[in-house]
């Protein structure tokens, strides 16, 4: 026997550690069992369905008490996965009119507010744009430099004057008559993610796990699939 660390063989037993022999190196004070366990881990199986229950409409702690996985388990998933998938997916034909709103959301607490500006395709289902941030025009100009390269004929927005900052009078709608798809897409986030629900003991507690649910939650829907992490934490 020698130690994993600095290979001596003066080796000393050192007491059970869970009812395993735990041993002890003179030379640099390591301390180790003679043998573990295999890392068995979560199949993928049960990594797919806990993040197709999260991005449908479940809480962390609803899918903790269902499958028996820790919430923080899950939580590690959605960010590893989320790291790796883009903001949004470019269109598959380029909008001609552009419909573009806000969505309001809070963080830790309820008078921290924090907004979900969404840009969408008037005629086509799908959000192809969006940013996290405060309801200034610096957070909205990020989505902006998106947005303005579709060359739309027209942009529709609700009455918010940031909008007119960057939209020229002449391609800008402002009604709230012809936001239908934009606001049902705003609506479908609500849905399917828990912490976007209006009345919910869900809430997220920092903006980099809003932005790795919308990230997981458009891949879903686009696809109607989850990518399985290929790394966990069980």
């Amino acid at each position: 026997m020698q130690c994993p660390e600095s290979k001596s063989t003066h080796i000393r037993k050192n007491g059970k550690k869970k009812g395993k022999q735990n041993h002890i190196c003179v030379q640099c004070g390591r301390q180790f069992i003679n043998q573990y366990e295999p890392h068995r881990g979560y199949s993928e199986s049960i990594k797919r369905d806990c993040l197709k229950m999260y991005v449908n409409g479940m809480g962390l702690r609803a899918i903790e008490r269902v499958k028996g996985v820790h919430h923080t388990t899950v939580i590690n998933w959605v960010k590893q996965v989320g790291k790796l998938l883009p903001d949004a997916y470019d269109p598959e034909v380029m909008p001609e009119v552009g419909d573009l709103d806000e969505l309001q959301t809070y963080v830790k607490k309820k008078n921290h507010k924090i907004w979900l500006w969404t840009a969408v395709d008037y005629l086509r289902s799908g959000i192809l744009g969006w940013v996290l941030g405060d309801h200034g025009s610096e957070t909205f100009e990020s989505l902006w430099d998106t947005v303005s390269a579709w060359k739309c004929y027209f942009y529709v927005t609700d009455g918010w004057p940031v909008y007119p900052m960057f939209i020229p009078d002449e391609y800008h709608i402002i009604s709230k008559t012809y936001m239908t798809r934009v606001e049902g897409e705003n609506t479908r986030l609500r849905h399917y993610l828990a912490r976007l629900h209006r009345k919910t003991l869900c809430y997220s507690k920092c903006a980099e796990m809003i932005r790795h649910s919308i990230k997981l939650l458009i891949h879903y829907l686009k696809f109607q699939d989850v990518p399985v992490p290929a790394v966990f934490i069980p």
